[in-house]
């Protein structure tokens, strides 16, 4: 059993929530317009830490916003497991219950979900957060014969950028049914994977697990 990490001194403790509060101000900057053109005394402002605070954390504005954008994508990525992983095993059904869970956090999560619109294409193929994720899917379905095989990057590109195209459309159509536009994406997107077409309609259109059935 691991040895757990030591609390951490006051110091410590501070120092972490200088850095939390500067990537949540740089997750706002994100959310309201994509736009990273902010000045840092006015991140600094913004978060409520003096301006000398910043360089004890990041050395650019673009490492903050790139530890923003991570932190945000992570967030999403955990999300859409934690309602998922352990409940649902069909490959097919992760990637549709994961189109059909993004929509419905446009109106729960919309500061986060901004921020995907913004910034998520660019980053379809991070090491890190949501990316590992849906790749971490893809390759288990092409392993167990679920999904067509293909080259894993190649397939996480379409199915992210089909994705990124959901959440663009969420946005610029809210008065769209946004459920019925997830489950028509997520079924050609399973299409596009090679699952059959009345077999692909089916798993777009199951009800997703309740919360807590974990």
């Amino acid at each position: 059993m691991p040895t757990p990490a030591p609390p951490l001194n006051r110091f410590e403790r501070r120092r972490a929530e200088t850095r939390k509060a500067l990537i949540r101000a740089a997750r706002e900057l994100l959310a309201e317009s994509g736009d990273t053109s902010a000045s840092i005394q006015s991140i600094a402002e913004r978060a409520d830490v003096g301006f000398g605070s910043f360089y004890n954390h990041f050395e650019s504005k673009t490492e903050l916003f790139d530890a923003a954008v991570a932190d945000a994508l992570d967030e999403f990525g955990q999300a859409i497991d934690e309602r998922l992983q352990g409940v649902v095993d069909d490959p097919a059904e992760l990637v549709a219950a994961g189109f059909r869970l993004t929509t419905r956090m446009a109106d729960s999560h919309p500061e986060l979900m901004r921020i995907l619109r913004h910034r998520g294409l660019r980053h379809i193929h991070s090491e890190l957060g949501v990316a590992q994720r849906a790749l971490r899917d893809l390759e288990h379905g092409m392993a167990t014969g679920r999904f067509a095989d293909a080259e894993p990057l190649s397939a996480l590109s379409a199915t992210g950028g089909v994705l990124m195209s959901l959440v663009e459309l969420r946005f610029a159509h809210p008065y769209l049914d946004g459920e019925e536009a997830a489950s028509n994406m997520a079924e050609m997107t399973l299409r596009m994977l090679g699952v059959p077409s009345d077999e692909a309609r089916e798993v777009a259109r199951r009800p997703l697990p309740a919360v807590g059935d974990r």
